[in-house]
């Protein structure tokens, strides 16, 4: 009896040192604020290398997985064509690395849903239906696993926005969604300091979008 709680007592204390490393936590710190407000690809291209890196050196850490995705997301909207399928590619290797990680997050279907989202900017008379269909589902799933979190709803107002509403969207739509995940926002609180955190103001840039004439 005394070995069970002797090996209980090593790995408790080996989860709990490893869930505080300072170095990772620090190496994060560093690069998910710049994360949210990178805008142009070569930023966005170093900060993914960055979470790569960060990935490789913690193995069992979902999170830069997930950051790395993030960036590349990022960068379909600095781009245009075929390369837009290039950058979902890349994302889409890292978000199911860091499913497989931590499967049923409510982030990571957010972050799946926003590279579906993507897609269909490469052609969106012939993938809007399909992708879009995707997206939507996965963003369903993302609100089911937390009720709490915004950004699901950030991104059905963004595809609102974006779609004209001869097919079901436009800023009438989307406002409906945009004030769901605003006032979200007003409550939402992160699970660490390297937990997602995006995405408040740009609801509030696309609130102020839904409202001009």
């Amino acid at each position: 009896m005394k070995k069970l709680i002797l090996i209980a007592l090593v790995a408790t204390i080996g989860v709990s040192a490893k869930a505080q490393n300072p170095r990772y936590v620090a190496a994060m710190e560093k690069n998910t604020p710049m994360a949210d407000t990178a805008r142009d690809g070569e930023h966005l291209q170093s900060l993914a290398n960055n979470f790569e890196r960060i990935a490789g050196a913690e193995k069992s850490e979902w999170l830069p997985l997930y950051y790395a995705a993030y960036c590349y997301a990022k960068m379909t909207y600095t781009t245009k064509g075929n390369t837009i399928d290039t950058y979902c590619d890349k994302a889409d290797v890292f978000i199911k690395k860091a499913d497989s990680l931590n499967p049923n997050n409510s982030e990571i279907y957010t972050l799946k849903a926003m590279i579906a989202s993507a897609r269909i900017s490469v052609n969106p008379m012939t993938r809007g239906q399909k992708y879009g269909t995707e997206s939507a589902e996965l963003r369903d799933k993302a609100k089911e696993l937390d009720p709490t979190n915004p950004r699901p709803y950030y991104l059905e107002g963004t595809a609102y926005f974006y779609t004209p509403p001869m097919f079901g969207g436009g800023k009438d739509k989307a406002k409906p969604a945009f004030e769901k995940a605003m006032k979200l926002f007003e409550t939402f609180k992160p699970a660490s300091s390297i937990a997602p955190n995006w995405g408040k103001d740009a609801t509030a840039y696309f609130l102020k979008k839904c409202d001009e004439k």
